[in-house]
């Protein structure tokens, strides 16, 4: 019955919405002093995704943006609201952006090409999120000097304290169901070396991973690199690991230089 009321609702309030609403959100954390690297990956995901379709969104950088997130299976964020929906997350925003509004970035793709990206999308999203998790987190010195730091800066005490607790405990439990908690930092580079060659082959010399168009395989794996390079922790593995692929380098480039001007990027590649 609940669900029935829902799908409902969800079809009457979204009869009307066959344009992008010009006042679309975008929440998401501070992003000079609070947001973490996981974090900053997932949101950079989707801003970048929105910019490739062509659809404007404001940009609201708010304390307590994981807290007004519906949820989600990793990072909950960004929080997207449009009209009277809110959504949260990479993979959720795009499928409501697709339902919703019939775009996409891999309409031009034939079936075989689309069921790759999809895959890609999966796994790159599996392996580089569990790895900026676990360097954040299960790395001492980062947890120590960077993480909990960041995480907790726009608390007071003791409250600062009690989220560093509750948001390690989170991230922990979803290490543990993704069976990485207890395996050493080299297990999980290699993970993802093993990745960046495999994103590297599939993107060759191209523009793109599918070619001359970008898809949302690559506002994804812009997302996540560009964030493992620009994002300063004391132990880097994640940024030497990656920096070994030329053509990805490039590729960050490219997007960057493509889709984000100076002021809307305060730090930039090099």
């Amino acid at each position: 019955m609940a669900s029935t009321i829902e799908n409902f609702y969800k079809k009457t309030t979204t009869a009307g919405m066959k344009e992008w609403p010009r006042d679309a959100v975008l929440y998401q954390p501070y992003e000079e002093e609070q947001i973490l690297l996981a974090e900053n990956a997932s949101c950079l995901a989707v801003r970048t995704y929105l910019k490739m379709l062509n659809l404007p969104v404001a940009l609201e950088q708010r304390a307590n943006a994981e807290f007004i997130s519906p949820g989600g299976k990793r990072t909950k964020l960004p929080v997207l609201r449009v009209e009277n929906f809110i959504y949260a997350e990479f993979d959720h925003i795009v499928a409501f952006v697709l339902e919703n509004f019939n775009k996409s970035l891999h309409e031009l793709l034939p079936p075989e090409e689309k069921d790759l990206m999809r895959s890609s999308i999966c796994l790159a999203e599996h392996i580089f999120t569990n790895a900026e998790q676990y360097v954040s987190w299960m790395d001492p010195e980062v947890r120590d000097t960077v993480t909990k730091k960041r995480n907790g800066c726009v608390f007071p005490f003791p409250l600062n304290y009690v989220q560093n607790w509750r948001k390690e405990g989170a991230v922990k439990r979803q290490l543990r169901m993704a069976d990485h908690l207890n395996v050493s930092l080299d297990k999980m580079i290699e993970e993802v070396d093993k990745l960046c060659q495999n994103l590297s082959d599939q993107l060759g010399d191209k523009q793109y991973f599918f070619g001359n168009n970008p898809t949302e395989l690559d506002a994804l794996v812009f997302g996540h690199l560009y964030s493992i390079f620009t994002m300063k922790l004391p132990n880097n593995v994640l940024a030497l690991t990656i920096h070994k692929y030329s053509n990805l380098n490039q590729f960050c480039l490219n997007i960057d230089q493509t889709y984000f001007t100076a002021k809307e990027k305060g730090k930039g590649m090099k």
